[in-house]
């Protein structure tokens, strides 16, 4: 048995009061968000939702993958194009303007689901050098908390904290659309 010291203890209702903060500000329909550096030339961003739906529902919808063009507005296709046993191929399209600059993306993604707890997207090829995601879902209240982390490095040689600036302000927008669209069903 390890013996906690008077810090374990604070550094414990420190987190609590942090986890309990951050609860309340979900629960109220905010999205939270936090960026770091990922490569020089990438970004990686997680941010964390409260749906007003089971787990199941949830689930049921997000893994209906030719769907997420009504979540996420600058992704023009989405399409599975292979089913295994434990993996679904994907294929997406994104388009996305930079100011005066129109840039086209497209992704081959491995989907590995666990069932109604996560599910994790592998790169294959595309226009990116590294893209990694992982969308988890925990049940809250009478709701869930969707927690959405992305790590990419585009193709072209953009600096980090432009990729890191587009991520902080496109995936809460992208996150609030997913809300709306999952919540009319």
């Amino acid at each position: 048995m390890t013996a906690l010291t008077p810090s374990d203890y604070l550094d414990s209702a420190m987190a609590s009061d942090w986890h309990q903060a951050a609860r309340s500000s979900l629960l109220r329909g905010e999205i939270l968000i936090a960026t770091q550096s990922h490569t020089a030339w990438g970004g990686a961003v997680t941010a964390s939702m409260y749906l007003p739906l089971s787990r199941s529902k949830a689930w049921q919808q997000l893994t209906d993958y030719p769907r997420w063009v009504k979540f996420f507005p600058d992704l023009t296709h989405s399409q599975v194009l292979e089913l295994n046993q434990n993996s679904k191929r994907l294929y997406q399209v994104a388009r996305k303007t930079f100011l005066f600059l129109s840039i086209q993306a497209e992704i081959y993604l491995k989907v590995v689901e666990i069932s109604h707890r996560q599910i994790k997207f592998y790169f294959e090829k595309g226009n990116f050098v590294d893209f990694s995601a992982d969308l988890k879902l925990e049940d809250c209240d009478t709701g869930t908390i969707i927690t959405y982390s992305v790590q990419a490095t585009p193709s072209i040689p953009v600096p980090s904290i432009f990729i890191q600036q587009a991520m902080h302000l496109d995936l809460p927008a992208n996150m609030r659309q997913m809300r709306q669209v999952m919540c009319e069903q």
